[in-house]
């Protein structure tokens, strides 16, 4: 293979089998492999090979920018920051599309042009520090500057990229290791109290995360009874599943014998295809126990499910999902939030996001008395910690319970005390 000369193929482990594998007919066996001969670090050309693509044209798309980057000069030893940045992206397979994505616009919009013409092996902390301080002062297209949390991702980006650098031997320590940045202020999910609500018919003032009282809630329940996905919603209200999670449940998961089903998937939406991945952690992978209620809805949506696909006939999409399109392909999950944004809408409640309800099925929980721990089981996460400080939203009649029930302490404290002190008899003066 001279020069650049790119070949892209697919392949599988079947032991054996190699590339002559006969499932690799199958749509989703194996994956896509890109080759193709580049400088090495160690400035002798080498042959690179990287597989675990989705697609053909995602693996073109990752050998061409590897071969960007060498035709801009070596990615060894004098290479340019811009060289290894692309280097790094086209070789990376560890990383989840929609991370790879958020670093490529991160490599594209701030550190190519900040950075890209640095040597690589030149790169200081003090560079690091000017750049991150010229970011601060960026106005985004809306005028505003750039957010702690955009800044805290770019460096994300900045250190994960240079400590491969260093594992590579292209670099002996990250020059971005140990840059300060401000923390970024986590918006707390607040209820859609009388007040606010009045504020925003008045002006369209909203926050920037809220959620439904019970009462709103089971408004747009009942607003949404009719809709084909209404057992969706109601498992995002209750369950707090998240919409990758719901877009990807198969019927395989779902026990309702059990009354449970299982995480096991999600789907993604990246460059325009919809993707089965993993569920975003591993604690995100669970089982989450149904009531009653759920498990009823969940038998009338597979009943109509069945009678649909009875209608479609061979041209149904036979992939198990449960909630699907009129002919059984799986619902991306952008389609989720734009239909949910509609019918919320529609309802004249005040809005809400789709992955709001996933803030509100943990307040709801917490004021039916579920413990925290459970809660956490409930939304996956790895720790409690998250889940205390982000997704406990408590709804109104909590507070109103604790403010109760702090009084009641206090006056049947200061009763007992009274009773006593009138029980005790003062010494005659």
């Amino acid at each position: 293979m001279g020069g650049n000369a790119l070949i892209v193929y697919r392949r599988c482990g079947c032991q054996g089998a190699e590339r002559s594998c006969l499932r690799l007919a199958e749509p989703r066996h194996g994956s896509w492999y890109f080759a193709v001969q580049v400088v090495g670090a160690s400035g002798r050309r080498e042959r690179v090979r990287k597989g675990g693509f989705a697609s053909a044209e995602e693996a073109e798309q990752a050998g061409e920018q590897l071969i960007a980057a060498d035709r801009e000069g070596a990615v060894g030893a004098t290479c340019t920051v811009a060289q290894w940045l692309r280097a790094w992206l086209g070789s990376d397979q560890s990383i989840r599309p929609r991370t790879r994505q958020g670093y490529a616009d991160h490599v594209r919009l701030h550190l190519v042009p900040g950075l890209g013409r640095v040597r690589l092996a030149e790169l200081s902390s003090l560079n690091v520090r000017q750049l991150f301080s010229a970011l601060a002062r960026r106005r985004n297209r809306y005028g505003r500057p750039l957010s702690p949390s955009t800044l805290q991702r770019i460096h994300a980006t900045l250190r994960a990229a240079l400590n491969a650098a260093v594992r590579e031997g292209l670099l002996t320590s990250n020059p971005a290791r140990h840059l300060r940045l401000p923390r970024p202020r986590c918006p707390h999910a607040v209820v859609w109290s009388q007040r606010r609500v009045a504020a925003w018919q008045a002006d369209g003032q909203r926050p920037a995360v809220a959620v439904w009282t019970t009462q709103q809630l089971r408004a747009f329940l009942a607003f949404v009874h009719g809709d084909a996905l209404f057992a969706l919603w109601w498992l995002a209200a209750l369950r707090g599943l998240r919409r990758g999670e719901l877009a990807g449940l198969r019927w395989v998961e779902v026990n309702l014998e059990a009354a449970e089903l299982t995480v096991a998937q999600q789907l993604i939406q990246h460059g325009g295809q919809i993707r089965v991945v993993p569920p975003k952690s591993a604690a995100s992978q669970r089982t989450v126990a149904l009531d009653g209620e759920t498990v009823r809805l969940l038998l009338e949506h597979e009943r109509r499910q069945a009678e649909q696909q009875q209608r479609c006939g061979s041209e149904w999409n036979a992939d198990g999902y449960v909630f699907v399109r009129d002919d059984g392909r799986p619902i991306a999950p952008d389609y989720l939030t734009q239909r949910f944004r509609q019918l919320v809408l529609a309802s004249r409640l005040p809005p809400v996001r789709l992955h709001d309800l996933r803030h509100g099925a943990a307040s709801t929980a917490l004021a039916a008395q579920v413990d925290l721990r459970t809660v956490q089981g409930q939304l996956g996460h790895a720790s409690i910690v998250l889940t205390a400080d982000t997704y406990t939203s408590v709804l109104p009649e909590l507070y109103h319970e604790a403010a109760e029930a702090t009084a009641r302490l206090v006056l049947t404290t200061a009763r007992t005390t009274a009773r006593k002190v009138r029980r005790i008899r003062l010494p005659q003066t």
